[in-house]
């Protein structure tokens, strides 16, 4: 078949959307063409999530859809929810090849050698033991102005409520050698901003020996590398030691941004959930955090309504999130995964319930990043320009992670000042400040 044509679609989180950009560039080095998911393709390949139920269905779901667009392609189904459920996949009419969290290099060779009409084949293997990291590379891309590195894989906290170690494995490193190499390839394509992305970030390295950890990459990427601004996806609490923050209150091209997820501002539901560290163990990071970065934007996650969680709960984990003054907040509503500890817990919270502190705390989002950027009103930001605005104008982030909307004349990629005018929902208007220019 000559230039044959592959489509993608992603579900879930950074990381997938990473390794799909990956899969992509493995395909266009074979000559096919990737093309939007609602066109007539030849090979559909859907990268499914599990974190959630909903992730679940979604899932199977696309791929219904997929299999609509072109009864004749072949549907490949790949990511966390065919890892974990891949005799639930194989039992969807029209699905041919069924490839978890690994062996995702092979893909093309698979799908060259599977014949259409053929029963569905699994390449699902025993995650748990997985040793290796699997280097998918990102350096001939990409619709992005913003570059994602995945430097780690797998997890080992096993919080009660999470499927994901057991979708992803145990965690593995990629080598300096091979980060600093994409990274490089990545600035030459034209990146001004760099974003290490992992299922684990901070377990970065623990498998590699001798100093190697999450600072030693940083500082080799800024040493190394022409990025002009360095970025963590996500980070736990309990890995942001001294050196990193040192290193990121003095070296200008690391953002001045974290994602430090909470889950719960109670103490006992975060005992219950398995999280390694007590609401004051976290405000002590935050406060040390702020102390010597003045500017840094700093984001959470948090569950509502895990087992358990009574209003007296919810009450607590409400007023310390509104005490962190989080500048963004990803809610979620607990969601049972089967073959976890939570999903056997009694006092499972009602969906009514689950709904009203959801809104409560997604007002308290609105309220945290009203109040961080309020900061910046009439301030003169550097705005990496990411996208057109659908009003009109252009998008992008500030370092410290505000969004940024504003008219004029510059392009996609670039990094320019924006003087921050007025707060609208999600994001600041803003004007090119030529002064600046």
């Amino acid at each position: 078949m000559a230039n044959p044509k592959v489509a993608f679609y992603t579900l879930g989180c950074k990381v997938n959307q990473n390794e799909t950009e990956a899969l992509g560039a493995l395909f266009k080095e074979h000559n096919y063409q990737v093309v939007d998911f609602d066109d007539v393709a030849d090979v559909y390949v859907i990268n499914t999530c599990t974190v959630t139920h909903l992730g679940d269905r979604k899932s199977r779901q696309i791929i219904r859809r997929a299999i609509h667009n072109n009864p004749q392609a072949l549907i490949v189904v790949t990511g966390c929810y065919a890892q974990t459920s891949p005799g639930e996949v194989a039992k969807i009419p029209g699905v041919d090849l069924i490839i978890g969290t690994r062996d995702r290099a092979r893909m093309v060779e698979l799908v060259q050698e599977h014949q259409k009409g053929s029963a569905p084949e699994s390449y699902v293997n025993d995650i748990s033991k997985a040793q290796d990291f699997e280097n998918l590379p990102v350096d001939r891309l990409i619709n992005r102005t913003r570059a994602y590195l995945k430097v780690q894989e797998g997890c080992e906290q096993f919080c009660t409520y999470c499927i994901i170690p057991y979708a992803r494995g145990p965690s593995r490193s990629r080598s300096v050698e091979s980060a600093l190499n994409e990274a490089g390839k990545l600035v030459e394509a034209g990146f001004k901003e760099l974003i290490l992305t992992g299922i684990h970030l901070g377990y970065y390295g623990k498998d590699l020996g001798g100093n190697i950890d999450l600072v030693y990459l940083c500082r080799e990427l800024l040493a190394k590398t022409g990025i002009q601004r360095l970025r963590l996806s996500s980070i736990e609490s309990t890995e942001i030691s001294d050196e990193l923050i040192d290193l990121m209150a003095e070296e200008p091209r690391f953002c001045p941004h974290l994602h430090i997820p909470l889950q719960s501002g109670d103490d006992d539901i975060l005992k219950a959930m398995h999280r390694p560290y007590t609401t004051d163990d976290y405000r002590k990071i935050v406060e040390k955090l702020r102390t010597r970065i003045p500017d840094i934007g700093i984001s959470a996650d948090i569950m509502v309504g895990f087992p358990g969680e009574r209003e007296e709960n919810f009450a607590k984990s409400y007023a310390f999130v509104k005490e962190m003054g989080f500048m963004g907040l990803h809610v979620f509503k607990y969601s049972p995964r089967k073959g976890t500890p939570a999903s056997e817990m009694t006092e499972q919270v009602s969906a009514q319930d689950k709904e009203k502190r959801s809104k409560e705390m997604l007002k308290l989002a609105e309220q945290g990043f009203r109040a961080f950027a309020r900061k910046y009103i009439d301030k003169t930001m550097d705005v990496l320009v990411e996208t057109t605005f659908p009003q009109g104008g252009w998008e992008g982030h500030t370092a410290n992670f505000i969004r940024v909307v504003f008219p004029g004349e510059t392009e996609k990629g670039a990094i320019v000042p924006v003087k921050l005018k007025k707060i609208v929902q999600n994001y600041v208007q803003g004007q090119l400040d030529k002064s600046r220019n």
